[in-house]
């Protein structure tokens, strides 16, 4: 499985301190957890779809939605955003479009202005 991605030591060193405090339990490798989630969004898997190598893929959802709740990654994205040294433009894009099969046939119908 050389084909898996994995976040170097000196990578996590530098967002960790924009990760939320443990309460209680300790929490699963973050390394090893923020990699799968960067493995699946950047595939485009389910999350039942990641490598075991990852952990539990369970784990993997439960830790993207807590942590996109609290901000986290958006935290993340502004702090490596705003230290970067280049000047030129950076910029992030999560969009994903899915057009429906009779999308196309809405131009036929008239619901959009001609081009």
């Amino acid at each position: 499985m050389n084909d898996l991605f994995m976040l170097s030591k000196a990578q996590i060193q530098k967002i960790e301190p924009y990760f939320p405090l443990s309460h209680g339990v300790p929490r699963v490798d973050d390394r090893r957890i923020l990699s799968g989630i960067i493995f699946v969004i950047r595939n485009g898997l389910r999350w039942r779809d990641a490598p075991a190598a990852y952990g539990p893929h369970k784990t993997i959802y439960n830790r993207f939605i807590r942590w996109s709740r609290l901000g986290v990654f958006n935290k993340i994205f502004a702090a490596l955003s705003a230290t970067s040294d280049s000047d030129d433009v950076l910029m992030i894009d999560a969009t994903h479009l899915k057009a429906h099969r009779t999308a196309a046939s809405l131009l036929k119908k008239g619901f959009y202005p001609d081009v």
